[in-house]
């Protein structure tokens, strides 16, 4: 995916506003298959979600309190998918 096909999702008081009407909290999207990184202190991190992509093996812990913003590859409008289903 090149970086016009992820959304950039602000996050506003431990949430973001993951589909119109419905808002997730930031530990979900820690566990979210379309979740890529998290904004901290201007800095894109590695979500954690990515721990069992076979490509990215990312392990970093995230402080999620100081998450500013959250990078999205949703471009279907699903929401919230979580990766426990994936790997279960």
């Amino acid at each position: 995916m090149s970086e016009e096909d992820f959304r950039i999702i602000p996050a506003t008081k431990g949430s973001v506003q993951c589909l119109p009407g419905k808002k997730e909290p930031l530990e979900h999207c820690g566990l979210c298959i379309h979740c890529r990184e998290f904004r901290i202190k201007g800095t894109f991190v590695k979500s954690p979600s990515l721990a069992y992509c076979t490509k990215c093996r990312v392990t970093d812990k995230v402080d999620l309190a100081q998450a500013e913003a959250v990078r999205c590859a949703d471009r279907q409008g699903e929401g919230f998918h979580s990766i426990t289903s994936l790997i279960g």
